[in-house]
């Protein structure tokens, strides 16, 4: 979508516990900050088309959970980034000392008629959230 002024459809917005420490994180990951509110501590990331938001919210900020927040917050969340450099990723990933949850792959997902093939690695940010980074392979006839 690039530096324009619209948004994403759906812009997931995570709640980060340190905001620089994300943003490094993020940052190796090829996203760059697109606008951010450093005194809200929030800032909107950019890779590629895919779109998400980074907050470290003061105490009970309005959009806040209600709920007590628990270290790895990310809990149960899976985002698959489709990239299209995904082996250049994942050594800069190792490089940095990230721990992998899961090592480059190759895989072909089953649909209705076809398979869609991708090579795929799976890290987690400082708060939990799980990426899947995916490049696409192609597509085969079952």
């Amino acid at each position: 979508m690039g530096q324009g002024d619209e948004m994403s459809c759906l812009v997931p917005e995570l709640i980060v516990s340190d905001i620089e420490a994300s943003l490094a994180f993020y940052r190796l990951l090829g996203f760059q900050v697109r606008y951010a509110r450093p005194e809200e501590r929030f800032a909107y990331l950019e890779r590629g088309g895919a779109e998400l938001m980074l907050e470290q919210p003061f105490s009970r900020d309005r959009l806040y959970p209600r709920a007590e927040l628990d270290h790895p917050y990310g809990r149960g969340v899976n985002l698959t980034i489709e990239v299209e450099d995904v082996e250049q990723i994942y050594a800069a990933v190792l490089a940095a000392g990230c721990g992998l949850f899961l090592p480059l792959e190759e895989r072909w997902y089953e649909r209705a008629v076809d398979a869609v093939g991708v090579r795929q690695f799976a890290v987690q940010d400082p708060d939990g959230y799980l990426l899947r980074l995916s490049q696409h392979l192609g597509t085969r006839l079952r």
